[in-house]
């Protein structure tokens, strides 16, 4: 299967327009938040809105920029995978919404503990080797948590889930200046940048003759300058 893989559109509707063929090659969307431009919660459905009509097969959760509340407007069209945990062709997905609370001037800042509430249901999940979590903060002193100066502020508690649990792809967003490919252990971690930026991502998963998935690519990727 191949998944589109986009994070932090942030309003910007026009990229989504340059992406059309991207749309057209992929078998899913994956989305790992922010919908909305920062204090300017409008401009998140109508970023919803082109999603759906671009792609009929969605998996999304909420940014920071996002407020909670729009968490109603993703499950009605039947697209979230925040505090769910949604099977299909084989895979799982599971997803947490938000950020960890650092400046408290975006709706939807969190602890870690609500943070990590919301993958409670995959403790139930015996086998997570075909399981893709969307979680908007990514996890802790990895690749995709660094920000400007070198410090890393990734969600610890997300840590400790991906070595637990062991799932097959984690995918992020939030820090924009950390798109990068990253593993954790047997795990494929991604932030493919912000969009608003230009920036997306390729991911491909396979299930080999023995039933078992494997990441078979986790490619950046970077919208042409017009």
């Amino acid at each position: 299967m191949r998944f589109l893989v986009l994070s932090d559109i942030h309003g910007d509707e026009q990229s989504l327009d340059r992406l059309d063929e991207e749309f057209g090659l992929a078998d899913a969307v994956l989305f790992a938040g922010d919908f909305a431009r920062f204090k300017a919660p409008d401009t998140a459905l109508p970023v919803l809105n082109t999603l759906v009509k671009k792609h009929d097969s969605l998996f999304c959760v909420l940014g920071n920029c996002d407020e909670k509340e729009f968490l109603t407007e993703l499950e009605n069209l039947d697209v979230s995978v925040q505090g769910d945990l949604v099977f299909r062709d084989g895979l799982a997905f599971a997803g947490s919404g938000g950020g960890l609370r650092f400046t408290g001037v975006t709706p939807f800042e969190r602890t870690e503990e609500e943070l990590i509430s919301d993958l409670n249901i995959v403790h139930e999940k015996d086998d997570c080797d075909n399981l893709i979590l969307l979680i908007h903060h990514p996890p802790y002193n990895t690749k995709l948590d660094t920000v400007n100066g070198g410090s890393h502020v990734g969600s610890k508690s997300v840590r400790t889930f991906v070595e637990t649990h062991k799932p097959l792809a984690l995918i992020s967003g939030h820090i924009h200046e950390s798109f990068a490919v990253d593993t954790l252990g047997c795990t494929v971690l991604m932030n493919p940048g912000s969009l608003t930026e230009g920036r997306y991502g390729i991911l491909e998963v396979e299930r080999n003759y023995k039933d078992k998935w494997t990441v078979t690519k986790a490619e950046l990727k970077c919208l042409p300058q017009e």
